[in-house]
This record gives C-alpha cells, structure tokens and sequence, in this order.
C-alpha cells in the first residue's frame, strides 16, 4: 500500500532502549510492517542506534525552525532499516542534541540533560517537516506520536496548517515533559498557545499536554488505565483535559514480542520448556538461585521482584513486606533485579545482607538476568502505585510464573485473580491485592504461597497465563482500524499474516473497530457545532513535583481513592 505511517518516538527496541516504551514502538512498528503497512519510525540520531541500523543513508540536511547554540552541529535526516523487523527507521541526527555520554535522557550522574527541551522539541520540528513534505522523504497519510517526546509533533503540524491526522498515544502520563516558560520561543512556540487553553500548565511549557491538546485522537494502553487517568487521583493535573477530550480518548493494549519472550525457544535459559510441560522450570530455578547466591534447592518457593526500584513500582512498601514474608516464613526465597533510586538501592542490599540465604538483590539490569528471573522463580511481585500497562508481570506469565500485582491499571485487565475459595476462579492466572500498605502486598504474597502449595490448581494458573495471546497481532489490527477511521487511505488495511482462531482476539478487534466508528461519529458531531475551549489544567492548590529522569515533572499521585 503506497499511503504510510510515521511514528515519533524517543527510543525503539533494538535500537535505543531505556524502559517499556521502547519495546512497544518496536513491536509495534515490526507487526505493522508484517502486515504490509508502511510505517516509518522517526527518532533522534542516538550514534549506537545509526550503528545498530541496517543500510543507513543520508536523505541530506533539514532544517528546524527553532534557536539552537552558536555552533551547534548540522541537521540532518539518515534512513535505514531496524534491524530485526526491517521496519523503515528515520534518525535526526545532530551530534551536539545526540551524542553524549549517559543515557538517552540523563548525564552520567543521573540528572536530566539541561536541552531536553531543545532535543525533543527538535525531534517534533523534524516530524512536522516531515509530514509537510519538505523533505526527500514522502508526507505520511497519519503521523503517530508516542508520549511526551513527541508530544509537540501535533501542535507543530497544526502551526503549519497540516490536516495530516494525527494520534498521540499516551505510555505513562507520569512523564510529560515540563519546561520553563521562558524557553518557548527558543523551542518557536507562538505566544497564541502559551495559555492554559493551549500548552501553559501551572506557568511552564507541557509538552504531552500538547500532544493531548491537539492530537485527533488520543490512545493510551490499557482499557482501565484510560478511565483512571481521567480522575484527579491518577491524572497528574491533566484530568481536565483528558475528560473534556474524551470523546477522542481511547484505549488499545499493548503486545510483547512474543519470539524473544519464550521459554520453548528462550537461549537464554539453562533448559527450555513449554505449557505441556514446565519440569525446566526447575534447572531454571536452580541457575537463579546459583547466580543470585541462594542455596540451591528447587523445592523452595522462590519470589521473583524485576523492576524499577522507585515509588511508582512501590518499592518502598515491598521492602517491609519482604522482610514481614521472610520472617513469617522460613523456606521462602527472594531474588530481586532492578535499580533507580539510590536510596532504596542502598536499602535493597542493607536487606540482602541482614537475610543472606534468604533474600538477594542485583542492582542494574541485564536482559540475560530478566529472562532466568522470570523463568526460575515461582511467582513475581510486582507492586505499583499506578501502571500504564505492565509489560513485566506479561513476560513472567509467559514463562509460568504467577504474577502478583497491584489491582490498577494495565495490570486490572490482564490479570485475573485466583480468588479466595476452594479452586481457582475461571480463568484465573495470577494474584491481585488491593491497597499500597506493606500489609495489604504480604498478605498477597501468603495468599499466593497457599495456592503453591496446591500443585494442581497452580499448574492450572500456570497453564492459563502461558497459553494467553498477548503477541502484536491484535493490537496491530486495532490501530490499523483507528488508522483507517482518520485516514481514508489507510482504511483498507493489509490482511493478516495469519488468521486468528482465539476468541478473545476477535473481541478485541470488534471492540477496536467500534471505538473507531464511535470516535468518527463524535468527531462528526463536534465539528457541526463550535468546539468548546479546553478547561484550565489548574488545580485548587498546587501539588508538589517530583522530580523523575526522562526531563519530565511528575506530580504525586493524590490521596483520593479512584471512585
């Protein structure tokens, strides 16, 4: 099909990578292109990701219309091809914005790169320039911008007067991008959207709020993450404007890259296995506990906790119920992988050294340690105070281990609890408590415990979430339907690689095809009368930010309960 999609996004898998996004935008694009849509991933010109490329080449000079330093680098666009999926991939590249030590968003120290607004608001330039082909490369019939990197893409394409659909897509709207006012006309902001209507949120520049603002449609990825992020609790301060724009806000799950999480093909692992028959599952145990240092003994439960080591991931209230579960129970195992903030690193290993036999923790990450922790323990811990997705409780069902999560977000809606009666719920794969108390998660994890101790019912557990489709297929098909709401061009999309035979997927796609006519009709409906002004983003008192890497200002969650 000649009509094409591009993508603005930060990172991508296997190119550039610092959290869950990326592997969304590679799986995404890569299902996509195996479907036969033509989709092009723009990102910033990082020099590890143009070497990871294949074929690069220049496309020549761009310019962006925005104040860079005096003696900042050329800009230019290169193309290429990602290296797995062969998806088309489009850098920006300009050393002095992309090449520097660190990681994609923060210096070597871990504090956030004084330009970020420069760099992304750069990206967004590029994508705009892009989409009014005046560059080689030809204009996209949708441009799909992914969180607040490329939250300003929208509202630069609206300046140029582009009637381009465009779909922002919200990853996790704790991150939004929040600047000085002052850095507006650097960035070539026009005063015009310096209001609360626009992109001003409490006196600084918002950049998702943009995306939000302006956006045709708006996605995030799971269905009870879209309706919480419209209440003060979990909105961050943009609940206003989500809820006044919900006629346009939508929700598609994400997938995973089902190929690289396998434990039936998975090199990673000391002995593959399958849902006919997990029995590897104890070489594996045994390799996590030999290279976590626990005594290697496969009878014992062992506990797995991957994650980001931050308040969001409730880190701080799984120290003490760890610690409660270790002294109630004196078989139990802990094996813990993850980093983030240096405070609770620190109190990770105080709690590994206090409990040697007992509890383990690896500070860091390291894609080999991931796959062995989830294939090796028996169930994952895996708390959240609010979770867009959950991409990490996914991989462990994947590989047989049970999850045991906090009932918000991505994780309400695929994972489905046991239950409290003699045998397990229908259908149920994992463990949900309510709560962010240490109490609320340990109890939890004693409930999970029993059901272990039920070999039978666990296996059945571990049957369900091993044999659930959770690959890119029906997402792919959702978007492309929403795709093809906006963009009559896109509207007949490529068939399938392979017909799907689950009936959950063909739900999925039925209700992803019904949100797209519902969004079209209300668009219909909205632009036969005048459109309403966006509500102030302002809240009665102003919350205290918190500031997180990823140059985002993160306001903390409210105390108010989600009604």
């Amino acid at each position: 099909m000649n009509a094409n999609i591009l993508f603005v996004a930060a990172e991508a898998q296997p190119l550039a990578k610092t959290g869950g996004l990326a592997d969304v935008i590679g799986g995404l694009s890569g299902a996509l292109h195996r479907r036969g849509a033509n989709v092009s991933v723009l990102m910033p010109g990082y020099p590890r990701a143009i070497a990871s490329a294949r074929g690069v080449r220049s496309l020549g000079a761009i310019r962006l219309p925005m104040e860079l330093p005096p003696g900042h680098s050329p800009a230019r666009l290169l193309e290429g091809q990602m290296p797995d999926s062969g998806a088309r991939v489009i850098f920006l590249d300009c050393p002095s914005l992309y090449d520097r030590p660190g990681s994609l968003y923060v210096d070597p120290t871990g504090r956030d790169f004084c330009d970020n607004a420069q760099r992304f608001a750069a990206l967004a330039h590029a994508a705009a320039a892009i989409a009014a082909g005046e560059t080689p490369l030809p204009a996209p019939s949708m441009v799909h911008a992914h969180d607040w990197h490329a939250g300003l893409t929208p509202l630069f394409m609206r300046m140029r007067g582009l009637r381009t659909p465009t779909v922002c897509t919200i990853h996790n709207l704790a991150f939004q991008g929040v600047f000085p006012m002052e850095l507006a006309g650097v960035l070539g902001i026009p005063d015009e959207y310096l209001v609360p209507d626009g992109i001003e949120f409490w006196g600084k520049l918002n950049f998702l709020k943009a995306g939000i603002r302006y956006a045709d449609r708006v996605t995030t990825v799971s269905h009870t993450y879209a309706r919480e992020i419209r209440t003060s609790h979990f909105g961050h301060g943009l609940d206003g404007l989500l809820d006044h724009r919900a006629h346009v806000l939508g929700a598609i799950p994400n997938g995973v890259d089902t190929a690289a999480w396998d434990p039936a093909t998975d090199r990673l692992l000391p002995q593959r296995y399958d849902a006919r028959s997990v029995t590897g599952k104890k070489a594996c145990k045994t390799a996590l506990q030999s290279r976590f240092g626990l005594p290697q003994d496969a009878s014992l439960p062992v506990i797995a906790m991957g994650s980001r080591l931050t308040h969001q991931k409730m880190a701080d209230v799984a120290l003490d119920a760890i610690e409660r579960i270790v002294v109630a129970h004196d078989d139990v195992q802990f094996a813990i992988l993850g980093c983030g903030d240096r405070t609770l690193e620190a109190a990770y290993v105080d709690l590994a050294a206090r409990y040697p036999n007992r509890v383990a923790v690896a500070i860091g990450y390291r894609e080999e340690d991931a796959h062995l922790l989830h294939a090796g323990a028996d169930a994952l811990l895996h708390g959240s105070r609010f979770e867009p997705f959950g991409l990490t409780p996914v991989y462990a069902m994947r590989y047989g281990t049970v999850p045991i999560v906090s009932r918000v977000g991505g994780m309400a809606d695929t994972v489905r609890d046991v239950g409290h009666e003699a045998a397990p719920a229908p259908r149920a794969n994992g463990i949900i408590f309510d709560g962010e108390s240490a109490e609320d998660m340990a109890e939890a994890i004693t409930r999970a415990l029993g059901w272990l101790g039920k070999s039978r019912h666990w296996r059945a557990m571990q049957r369900v979430g091993m044999q659930t489709d959770f690959s890119w297929d029906s997402p792919a098909r959702q978007y492309m339907a929403l795709y093809g709401a906006l963009a009559p061009e896109l509207a007949i999309a490529p068939q399938p690689l392979m017909q799907p035979t689950a009936q959950p997927v063909e739900q999925q796609l039925a209700h992803a095809e019904t949100l797209a006519a519902a969004m079209e009709r209300e668009e219909a409906l909205a632009a036969a009368r005048k459109p309403a002004k966006a509500p102030r983003t302002r809240k009665p008192a102003r919350p205290t930010a918190v500031a997180e890497p990823q140059g985002a200002t993160v306001e903390p969650v409210a105390a108010a309960t989600l009604a």
